[in-house]
């Protein structure tokens, strides 16, 4: 079953090159794994149909019982029989429906292909969580498919409202999963099924929002808006995602959890009531339609209201009539939509009023459709009529409730005769005073995919029997029926067969006065759901703009305030109801006195800041609290947070003086009395209470530190450094997330300031004679010294001729050349000693950024090109691209992050070991290394670049010609 699965996700990964080198052809080569599965399935049939079933499973967080859990039984037999099976003809359709031009192919056949593969998993999943990541897998991939024309507004609206509604359902079903999923003790399908937790406010609560989730998929109203507008994506994802896969998800859902919760007190109301009620309104508004695709996309609508109603009333017989009707609809609307894709690309529309006499320019696609009509109308022999007979007969025998949802179905069943009349009348009945459309031979391949599924209708229309040990397998689940129900096509003259008369005369009358019926329709139509959700964003946008312009004042200190205030009054909320400090031990001044000399000095800092009017005053005084942090981790006792502490607030007391070169010298703010005597208290009381949650969150320990273990355990291993360990192996987790979280500020704080491209490109060469940041002269500045003619003035930088005279530092250009390399081999020497001694990957890269920082200080931004001529992001993603191969790398031992040791002995070196956790610190470097330099290249180079522009704009307008300079390189030389 893995295996099955992930062929499809590789080979979706390989279908820009297989499009680039087939063309069309390519399908073919893709439709070749969900084939696999459909042979698969095929050759486990017996297996599910006698109650067994295949399972698999991989523990993936095992502290917390969730498990990668597959289960192959009856009820997946079905779906994975529709999905892998349809998927393979929907992929060989597209074969002969696109082109070898069609821009974008590459991405929607692999979009298609993986949406086949996440569908394939999701009705395999036994795990709750797992369940519930391929779903949302479905909901990427449909996303894309259904916007696939981006170019289009329509394209891109409809596949937007389609994530929107999808998404939030998802997220709402998964806050139930998770309640369920702690009521029950465990997240297995199997298991939970096996044994339900107690129905209770907190089981309600969760079955609700898991159905928000299986309704929103299945578009029940009122979720059912997003569906006909995703009608906008190309046919075959119609035929697939609409008919036989992605809003089949909801539905088998439903239909998994049934046998579990359909007795739960809201289950019954909510799905049947909704169900019924998607049915009636779905089949009316596909009665006023034009377009032939709408017309089946409303006829889908009803039609998953009337599975859901059937899967999830809870008794044995509505099952097994919900089983065959799954795979009836999928049989007979698929090849609708597929048909529909041909009269479009044959005929050049789908307009039923523009469509005539194409029945007679294809008579072999003609047949097709009417057999798949015929089999959605519930026309005897076909399937549609075998599960619609199953589907009255298990209502009508049923409880008051069901006999109820049977007059609705049957009612609903008149809808669905009469729209399918509507559509095989608007596609291939001639119209009277409109001429033949004109059409174009349509290809055995193309029609090959939709006449193969109508056939199945046909033949498993009397055949039905075949089906009814799996299905019943299934249907078995649920309470035992005092006389089951078993499936063949014709169990007699019975009321079952006169409630189908009476739908199929009733399709029939309506499609008679479709004209008063479409006037009647239109008439008292209420507004669309597509309106009212238009309307709702618009409010939405509106609301969030007022709000917006209300919250955000554009002052920092303002957002700050709020800020503190919000968390004041939380904080102490809590502290006032649960009085937490009771019985806890007091607090100590100091553990030696020099802490607290080193705090007064901090506090000292901090409060001076208060006084000064000029902003690199306060860089330098907010700094040094900084540094005073660094020296409480020293007396403390810890260096390794000493280094880290030291090294950050150097960096970040750099990154404020690059930007303040764009800042005024003083600050411009004027703060009046009442607002200080505001910001005063608000800020004294948050330090207040902040110092009294820290004190009694450590007073609340109960449990025995940890400490005293990790060092057992890094000592086991042969090392000494405890910080370092925990970073790089016993909490490696946590350092991942905070490398990609560091990594994305980064790229995102340098992408708001490079708007177009971030490179300096090849451009530096040319730009080395212009006048730059760092050649700008003093205005009137002659009879500087140029160097002694016979003496060649020592170039200590590459970069060193951009510099004007006034503004170059021989002595800082000695130092920083002599200090460059020496700092990146104390950076190397910090990231491999960190097992023993205090470093590691993040102080030696931020070590090895002050090295390139230095370069810049001293030459500008080319000679930090020529220091570091790579750019940024190829470290950052060397960096996240190591870190995460290192993790992917346990699984070997079938754990995300196992550490591997190697021991071994090297000439003249000695003995040696060397671990995945150094490669893994190693990523950690480079990242940090890349964020670094991606940041001092932002904030320095590129303000470099607005200096240069506001500098040459005032020459221009003063009429100042830029003063010539000489060559690079010649500087000092003969004249």
């Amino acid at each position: 079953m893995t295996a099955l699965i992930v062929c499809h996700f590789v080979l979706a990964a390989f279908a820009r090159p297989l499009v680039r080198a087939l063309g069309r052809r390519a399908f073919v080569v893709l439709a070749l794994p969900p084939a696999a599965a459909t042979v698969w399935a095929a050759t486990q049939w017996n297996t599910a149909a006698s109650g067994s079933a295949v399972t698999w499973t991989w523990r993936w967080m095992p502290a917390y019982d969730v498990t990668v859990a597959l289960r192959f039984d009856a009820l997946a037999e079905l779906m994975v029989l529709l999905a892998a099976g349809i998927g393979t003809l929907v992929l060989l359709y597209c074969a002969s429906y696109f082109t070898d031009g069609t821009p974008q192919l590459a991405g929607f056949a692999g979009n298609l292909l993986a949406f086949a593969g996440a569908m394939l998993a999701l009705v395999l999943a036994d795990d709750l969580i797992s369940l519930y990541v391929f779903w949302e897998l479905t909901t990427v991939f449909s996303f894309l498919l259904i916007g696939y024309d981006s170019e289009q507004k329509h394209s891109r609206r409809s596949a937007l409202q389609a994530l929107t509604v999808t998404t939030l359902g998802g997220l709402a079903m998964l806050v139930g999963f998770l309640i369920i999923g702690q009521s029950a003790g465990t997240y297995r399908i199997s298991a939970i099924l096996a044994d339900p937790p107690r129905a209770g406010l907190a089981v309600s609560v969760a079955v609700v929002l898991i159905l928000c989730g299986a309704l929103s998929k299945s578009a029940i109203w009122p979720f059912s808006l997003w569906l006909p507008n995703a009608m906008a994506a190309p046919t075959p994802v119609s035929a697939y995602l609409h008919a036989a896969a992605m809003v089949k998800a909801g539905v088998y859902l439903v239909a998994r959890l049934a046998p579990g919760f359909a007795d739960v007190p809201v289950w019954r109301p909510v799905v049947i009531v909704l169900g019924a009620a998607t049915m009636l309104l779905g089949g009316w508004r596909a009665l006023r339609l034009n377009d032939l695709k709408l017309v089946l996309a409303y006829g889908t609508v009803s039609q998953l209201g009337f599975l859901t109603l059937l899967a999830g009333t809870g008794n044995r017989d509505t099952a097994l009539a919900a089983a065959v009707m799954i795979l009836g609809h999928a049989l007979f609307k698929a090849p609708l939509f597929l048909v529909t894709g041909i009269i479009d690309h044959a005929a050049g529309t789908r307009d039923l009023r523009r469509l005539s006499g194409v029945g007679r320019a294809l008579p072999h696609v003609c047949t097709v459709a009417i057999l798949a009509a015929a089999s959605m109308a519930a026309l005897p022999p076909l399937l549609g009529f075998a599960a619609k007979e199953a589907a009255f007969d298990a209502l009508l025998h049923g409880s008051t409730a069901d006999r109820w949802a049977l007059g609705i179905t049957v009612a609903g069943s008149a809808l669905t005769v009469a729209y399918t009349l509507r559509f095989v009348w608007g596609a291939f009945f001639r119209k009277p005073g409109a001429e033949d459309t004109p059409v174009h031979r349509v290809g055995w391949a193309f029609l090959a995919p939709p006449a193969l599924l109508a056939a199945c209708g046909l033949v498993l229309g009397p055949g039905v029997g075949w089906t009814d040990r799996l299905f019943g397998a299934y249907a078995d689940a649920f309470p035992p029926s005092a006389h089951p129900y078993h499936l063949a096509l014709w169990h007699g003259f019975g009321t079952a067969l006169l409630l189908s008369a009476v739908a199929t005369a009733g399709g029939v009358l309506l499609f008679t006065g479709r004209t008063t019926v479409t006037r009647l329709s239109r008439r008292i139509a209420w507004p669309t759901a597509d309106s009212v959700f238009g309307h709702l964003l618009l409010g939405l946008e509106r609301f969030s703009l007022q709000l917006t312009g209300f919250v955000q004042r554009g002052s920092l200190s303002v957002y700050l305030a709020t800020t503190l205030l919000v968390v004041l009054a939380g904080q102490l909320t809590v502290l006032g109801v649960d009085r937490p400090w009771r019985g806890a031990v007091a607090p100590r001044v100091w553990d030696v006195p020099l802490q607290g000399a080193v705090a007064l000095l901090t506090c000292a800092a901090a409060l001076c800041c208060l006084t000064v009017r000029r902003r690199m005053k306060a860089v330098v005084l907010a700094g040094l609290t900084g540094y005073g942090a660094a020296l409480l981790f020293v007396v403390q006792g810890g260096p390794d947070l000493a280094l880290t502490q030291f090294c950050v607030e150097t960096v970040s007391m750099i990154v404020f003086v690059l930007v303040l070169r764009r800042m005024p010298v003083h600050f411009q703010e004027s703060v009046s009395t009442w607002r200080r005597a505001v910001r005063i208290p608000v800020a004294l009381a948050a330090a207040a209470t902040l110092g009294v949650v820290v004190w009694v969150a450590s007073a609340a320990r109960t449990g025995a530190p940890a400490g005293a273990a990790m060092v057992e355990e890094v000592s086991h291993h042969g090392l000494k450094d405890v910080v370092a360990t925990i970073l790089v192996d016993l909490r490696s987790w946590d350092t991942m997330g905070e490398s990609a979280v560091l990594a994305a500020a980064a790229v995102g704080v340098t992408s708001l300031i490079y708007l177009h491209r971030r490179t300096e490109g090849s451009s530096l060469r040319e730009e080395v004679r212009g006048r730059t940041a760092w050649s700008l002269t003093a205005p009137g500045m002659t009879g500087l010294p140029h160097g002694d003619e016979g003496a060649p003035e020592r170039g200590w930088l590459a970069a060193g001729s951009t510099l004007a005279p006034e503004h170059r530092s021989i002595v800082f250009e000695v130092v920083a050349r002599l200090l460059f390399h020496p700092v990146l081999m104390l950076s190397v020497y910090l990231l491999f000693c960190a097992e023993n001694m205090p470093g590691g990957g993040f102080v030696a890269g931020l070590v090895a950024g002050l090295a390139l920082i230095t370069r810049y200080l001293a030459g500008g931004r080319f000679e930090l090109a020529e220091a570091a001529p790579l750019q940024p992001g190829l470290f950052t993603g060397l960096g996240l691209f190591l870190s995460t191969g290192v993790a992917l790398l346990g699984l070997a031992d079938g754990t995300v992050l196992h550490a591997w040791t190697h021991h071994g002995r090297l000439p003249l070196i000695g003995e040696y070991h060397i671990g995945t956790p150094v490669l893994f610190d190693f990523g950690v470097y480079l990242l940090v290394l890349g964020v670094v330099l991606d940041i001092v290249r932002a904030l320095g180079a590129k303000i470099d670049r607005q200096i240069e522009r506001a500098a040459a704009e005032q020459a221009a307008a003063a009429g100042t010609p830029a003063p010539p300079r000489p060559a690079p390189g010649t500087e000092g030389t003969p004249g």
